[in-house]
């Protein structure tokens, strides 16, 4: 549902700097150099990408980062940080059980008892599935820009089901979904590819579908707050509600889908179906790709820089003894 044109950019560069295969779907992620300690939380950060995302495509001296600036910026003061890769399109249950054998991971590695969770647009519904399963193992989730409730951009995509162009549109988000895969040194049978179900997921419909199984945090009311602490875990929210926020920056085709969605949005994610636990803030200057760092720190002159949204917001979690 989002990151075409980033995509497009990233693999064109990634393609032809295909990496080896990894051991492990997550990686922790080293700093050359310790700088403080303001985000050294007491229980690893670990970052769950969203629908069509990946660590990274390319090589280390030149490919992108889906988090791009924030877990070196986290590392470099003091940040246990681990990036995860799940299927870039499947249903929230797959990527959910893939990222749960990724936060085992970790646990086993670190030997911490719990780990903070943060999850950029279907990474939020994702990090949830890891709540409901191990809530014992969660000590905080953090959803940005999530479609907690859906989006109007997936209900409209998924009106193609059972008509003509529903297999030509299939089989080029499949091999959308492929190219990542194969361009992070993986393979299908690691990370497979489900672009329908992926896209049910991240419907009104399915979105509600799921809250019924994993309601933790999601508001009640249609716009309102969701809880801010349940069975231990502390829950976060934060996101943007701009469309375009500079004409240099590729992301700004996010003015054509966010005028799809009635109401204040990013462009993919309406405000509303945002908001998870506590809001921090809901209209930075941001659109959906903003919310990342994307592309390559592009966004509006005068906008909040991200990577130190996400500082502040790990000290936030450090004090309070996470």
């Amino acid at each position: 549902m989002k990151k075409i044109l980033l995509l497009s950019t990233a693999l064109s560069m990634g393609l032809c700097f295909n990496l080896s295969t990894h051991a492990s779907l997550t990686q922790q992620v080293k700093a050359s150099y310790i700088s403080s300690s303001y985000t050294k939380t007491k229980y690893p950060i670990v970052l769950a990408h969203g629908m069509s995302g990946f660590t990274r495509i390319g090589t280390d001296a030149f490919g992108l980062d889906y988090w791009y600036q924030i877990a070196p910026d986290l590392a470099r003061n003091g940040g246990n940080v681990w990036t995860t890769r799940v299927s870039p399109f499947n249903s929230t249950e797959v990527r959910g059980e893939q990222l749960l054998q990724q936060v085992e991971e970790v646990l086993a590695l670190t030997g911490q008892a719990k780990v903070n969770l943060i999850g950029h647009s279907h990474g939020g519904p994702t990090i949830r599935y890891i709540a409901g399963i191990i809530p014992q193992k969660v000590a905080s989730m953090t959803a940005v820009a999530s479609p907690n409730k859906g989006s109007p951009v997936a209900d409209l995509i998924l009106k193609a089901e059972g008509t003509p162009i529903e297999g030509p549109l299939v089989g080029a988000v499949n091999l959308l979904s492929a190219a990542v895969v194969w361009a992070q040194g993986l393979d299908q049978q690691s990370l497979p590819s489900d672009s329908l179900a992926s896209g049910k997921s991240l419907t009104t419909k399915g979105s509600l579908a799921y809250n019924v199984k994993f309601p933790l945090g999601v508001p009640t009311t249609a716009c309102g707050e969701g809880a801010y602490q349940a069975q231990g875990i502390y829950m976060y929210s934060f996101m943007g509600d701009r469309k375009l926020t500079n004409f240099f920056d590729p992301d700004s085709a996010m003015l054509i889908t966010g005028a799809l969605i009635n109401g204040d949005n990013d462009g993919l994610v309406p405000r509303c179906s945002g908001k998870f636990g506590k809001t921090i803030r809901d209209n930075y200057a941001w659109n959906h790709l903003d919310e990342i760092n994307q592309i390559f720190g592009l966004r509006g002159l005068f906008s909040q820089d991200p990577v130190q949204v996400y500082r502040e917001h790990a000290n936030r979690l450090k004090q309070q003894g996470l």
